[in-house]
């Protein structure tokens, strides 16, 4: 008789997605996935192309979930610098509240780019490259219509701009506390006025 799943996939790479998340790639076992889903591992197995399918299905969960909706939204902002502003608001709130002090997955997926398969680092820089896209295209708008500087170099402004999403992301997970994280968000700001 054929196996036959008694779970919704979904919800398994959503258990999984936030295993890694909390504990990382490396240091995430089949035992650790198995406790938090309550699915035998053979069955996992049956279902999955072992620990390297479900991290990347979490991975690309997480990207469309959490990064593409963001983005999506902030793009139809009518206004382009209130559109960064808001970018930089909403991930300092996130660490701010972040109370498992998770940090961002794609974030700290990068962090360990070395040791992941080519797949998953085409994740990591595609979605970087993305965000830096949004904003080189909300400064070129800003610019367009005035509120942004000329003066502001799109490109270079906009790689600058991740490096302080990544520095807000990596030291929001507790080695700053929120002054700190608020002085970042400032930067930004000072960035494209």
């Amino acid at each position: 008789m054929p196996w036959e799943k008694s779970f919704d996939e979904s919800d398994v790479i959503e258990q999984a997605m936030q295993v890694f998340w909390a504990k990382g790639y490396a240091a995430t076992s089949i035992s650790d996935i198995t406790a938090a889903t309550g699915i035998k591992r053979g069955s996992l197995y049956n279902a999955f192309d072992g620990k390297d399918d479900m991290f990347m299905r979490g991975l690309l969960k997480y990207d469309i979930d959490q990064r593409q909706k963001s983005i999506q939204e902030l793009d139809a902002l009518d206004d382009p610098r209130e559109a960064i502003l808001t970018f930089f608001d909403r991930i300092i709130q996130h660490s701010l509240h972040d109370e498992e002090k998770k940090g961002c997955l794609l974030v700290n997926t990068s962090l360990e780019y070395p040791q992941h398969n080519a797949e998953v680092q085409q994740v990591i820089t595609e979605a970087f490259k993305q965000i830096a896209a949004f904003f080189e295209r909300q400064i070129k708008r800003g610019q367009q219509r005035g509120d942004i500087p000329d003066a502001v170099q799109p490109r270079g402004t906009a790689k600058a701009l991740v490096a302080l999403l990544v520095g807000i992301r990596v030291m929001g997970r507790g080695t700053i506390g929120k002054a700190a994280l608020q002085q970042i968000g400032e930067q930004a700001k000072r960035l494209i006025s």
